[in-house]
């Protein structure tokens, strides 16, 4: 059964290809760009050219797509929360596993990083990592807006405009920050701050991961003898592994520090006089 189900697959998936090329020879290829491919590079990264109107403000796409994540997940965690965890059995189904596995990765992550204050860190990583790999995803849908020049682009991934993973890094700073002044006082709060390389190395280290996917993906769209078929292929591979890849890097650096900020201090031992 499995071999025939592999020779279908096979079947249907050269049948496609070869519709594919053929509705290419039949249509022809596409026109040339009207921008250079440096140009293209340069706003896929800065996206100074491509703006959208937003309430009569122009703002960058990257912020439409953030909207746009985060309105998402919310209305799922809503709708989760509302008609799926009251049906919670003691026999989990599928859909309740995944969950629990997902929630239980994250809260032994919290555990072994951060043995003090797990609460909140086991939901702040969560919904870091949550917002992080989806918001990655997102540019596999290819939803579409049109600029401020009436032109159509794509909506990009929120994190892979610098501003979104600045944003990023400097809320887990704060996160951070805020539980070391909790847990120490004034001096676990600067303690935290004299590390002021770490939201800079967050931010960049994500954006730089993300961006580096987009810019592959969109060299490979731009020229019309690799523009077909091979995106697919491309652009998939490289945003699931960087959804992967830095879910698993920022949520383990977070913990991490969180852990070290949330430690309580120590207490100095009293040494006995020497009469």
């Amino acid at each position: 059964m499995e071999k025939k189900k592999l020779r279908v697959f096979l079947i249907v998936w050269i049948a496609l290809i070869a519709a594919i090329l053929a509705a290419i020879f039949l249509v022809g290829l596409p026109r040339g760009h009207t921008e250079s491919v440096k140009v293209m590079m340069k706003d896929a990264v800065l996206h100074g050219e491509n703006r959208i109107s937003l309430f009569g403000l122009n703002v960058n796409p990257a912020l439409i797509s953030s909207y746009i994540v985060t309105a998402v997940l919310l209305l799922a965690a809503l709708i989760i929360r509302i008609f799926a965890i009251p049906r919670f059995k003691d026999v989990p189904g599928k859909f309740q596993t995944v969950i629990e596995m997902l929630v239980e990765f994250f809260a032994d992550m919290a555990k072994s990083n951060s043995p003090h204050r797990t609460g909140f860190v086991a939901a702040y990583i969560f919904g870091a990592g949550v917002y992080v790999f989806f918001g990655t995803l997102f540019e596999l849908f290819g939803l579409q807006a049109v600029t401020t020049h009436g032109t159509s682009i794509t909506l990009p991934a929120p994190l892979a405009d610098i501003n979104g993973a600045i944003a990023m890094g400097f809320l887990s700073f704060g996160v951070i920050w805020a539980t070391g002044f909790i847990a120490g006082g004034p001096k676990g709060g600067l303690k935290v701050l004299k590390d002021f390389s770490l939201p800079i190395s967050m931010s960049f280290r994500l954006f730089g991961a993300l961006l580096s996917g987009l810019l592959v993906t969109e060299l490979v769209y731009y020229y019309v003898s690799l523009s077909f078929v091979l995106p697919v292929l491309v652009g998939v591979l490289f945003t699931i592994m960087h959804a992967l890849i830095q879910t698993y890097v920022l949520t383990t650096l977070v913990s991490v520090f969180y852990g070290e900020a949330a430690e309580p201090p120590k207490k100095k031992e009293k040494k006995d006089k020497i009469k």
